[in-house]
């Protein structure tokens, strides 16, 4: 296999480096950042970087000179061989204490640790109130025994009665025919000439 075809990973970060280029870009001032995304202790000084999102070791920490080392953008040894460009050999400011930093990042922990998981109680769903229209529509529908067809409820009933007018007006006739003779037994007779009161002389 020829070496043109090996595939170039991602190199190990060194916490100190020879390199003296300087990148153009202005400083970083580690105050711009979160307590969490950088650490001050000497052992293990370092952040992460801005353009890439992964953690690099800060060179020259106790100098004048503070800087990002060269890094690449994956994980050492595992990640394609990308150089992280705009954040490389980039100048720090170191714009707070140790002391500060620590006590930053206590609060934090602090801020986070005694928060609870609240409790979401859903609002029931309450059914929207119909419309004017859709009221007058289910006064109108049609009852248990009234199966509409699609034609409005006042024709279906209009029907209805056109189908039962003539049995109803015989009733009607039926009812108001008296026959001819004498009242019933047992009935007063029926004045036939307006009663009025009579005066008594004085």
């Amino acid at each position: 296999m020829s070496a043109s075809t090996l595939e170039h990973t991602a190199r190990p970060r060194r916490s100190r480096t020879r390199s003296r280029t300087v990148s153009a870009r202005p400083a970083l001032a580690l105050s711009t950042l979160k307590p969490h995304q950088y650490d001050l202790r000497p052992a293990c000084a370092s952040l992460v970087c801005p353009d890439c999102e992964t953690w690099v070791p800060i060179t020259g920490l106790g100098t004048k000179r503070p800087k990002v080392v060269p890094h690449d953008t994956g994980l050492a040894g595992k990640a394609p061989s990308v150089r992280c460009r705009l954040g490389s050999n980039r100048l720090v400011t170191v714009d707070l204490t140790v002391r500060k930093w620590a006590e930053c990042l206590e609060d934090g922990h602090a801020e986070t640790g005694h928060r609870r998981k609240t409790t979401v109680l859903r609002k029931p769903k309450v059914a929207v109130a119909p419309a004017v229209s859709q009221i007058a529509a289910q006064k109108q529908a049609p009852t248990g025994d009234e199966h509409g067809d699609g034609r409005p409820l006042w024709l279906l009933r209009e029907m209805k009665w056109a189908s039962t007018e003539p049995a109803v007006r015989d009733a009607d006739t039926r009812r108001a025919y008296r026959p001819a003779g004498d009242t019933p037994l047992g009935a007063p007779p029926v004045p036939l000439q307006p009663l009025r009161p009579e005066h008594r002389a004085s």
